[in-house]
């Protein structure tokens, strides 16, 4: 009875509301499929790795960047970095060869080569980084555990060489051996302080062996001046020498010349040369303060009167 009912509200209904239903099914329809498809595709990026799974169990890691389809509701989705990523290792305490204690802090550079590798041993990022750092504390505290306190802390005195590359090789090593699918490009050593007891008596020898070498340096300069003032006084001296036996030889020549100048002039006339050294007698005798008692008839009396012949 009620399906003939419903037949005849059908067969009663206008087909232009039937036409209208049909339509608004078919957006339905078209839209139920647009949100499947949409919710189910998925980009992978240059710089990440997608991992498809399939009920827990990793299915497929794509690499590739583009478009990609999962099965829906069967099918997840989750990513893993590509690119290089930095971890900062947590300082700790190590002791060195002569029994030392010393606190170190260093970073690690690392990057993810094999997901499959990753999820199948290490499960997530966070616990390959815990055995990477757990790894990189292992090496550093072998090698440095080689040396002693004051060719860490020293870089004149430093026999570490490349430490640095040393743990790394080290540590990639371990991580390849036990298939974590990731690999370490660098290793540094950010920082290496002493624990707060042995501070002081580090600073204390420090600054001793700055003094000391402060006054090497001291030493040398007071001993290359010395050379340097002993050179220049040996130097002026032979000059002087030098420059007083040209002076005397000069000089020396210059008397003889005058000499023998004073020789032709007197030889040609011996009245100007009397009269010449009576004049050169009176600057030496006579100034403003002379008082002279000479007789009359003395002949520098008569010079001085011009009474001469």
């Amino acid at each position: 009875m009620e399906s003939k009912n419903v037949v005849n509200f059908k067969e009663k209904m206008p087909p232009i509301y039937t036409k209208y239903i049909r339509f608004g099914l078919f957006l339905v329809v078209i839209a139920a499929i647009l949100i499947l498809l949409l919710t189910n595709v998925f980009i992978v990026k240059e710089n990440e790795y997608k991992v498809v799974r399939q009920f827990g169990e990793v299915v497929q890691i794509i690499e590739e960047p583009g478009l990609h389809m999962k099965i829906p509701l069967v099918q997840s989705v989750t990513s893993l970095p590509k690119y290089q990523m930095t971890y900062d290792v947590e300082e700790a305490e190590i002791n060195t060869r002569d029994k030392k204690r010393m606190i170190i802090d260093n970073y690690a550079v690392w990057k993810i080569d094999d997901p499959k590798k990753l999820i199948s041993n290490a499960r997530t990022i966070v616990n390959a980084e815990a055995k990477m750092a757990e790894f990189v504390f292992s090496s550093i505290r072998s090698e440095l555990g080689q040396l002693n306190y004051d060719e860490i802390i020293n870089d004149e005195k430093s026999s570490r060489g490349s430490l640095n590359d040393k743990v790394t090789d080290i540590v990639n090593n371990l991580l390849e051996r036990d298939q974590y699918g990731i690999t370490v490009t660098d290793v540094r050593i950010k920082r290496t302080d002493l624990p707060e007891e042995n501070e002081k008596s580090v600073y204390t020898r420090m600054v001793s062996e700055r003094d000391s070498t402060a006054q090497e340096y001291l030493s040398k300069g007071d001993a290359e001046k010395n050379r340097i003032t002993a050179n220049s006084d040996k130097l002026v001296k032979e000059t002087l020498a030098k420059a007083e036996s040209e002076a005397d030889i000069i000089r020396g020549q210059g008397e003889q010349e005058a000499a023998k100048i004073y020789n032709e002039a007197y030889s040609a006339d011996a009245g100007f040369y009397s009269l010449y050294r009576t004049l050169e007698s009176y600057k030496k005798t006579i100034d403003g303060e002379t008082v002279l008692i000479i007789p009359l008839d003395s002949p520098y009396a008569q010079t001085l009167l011009g009474q001469t012949d």
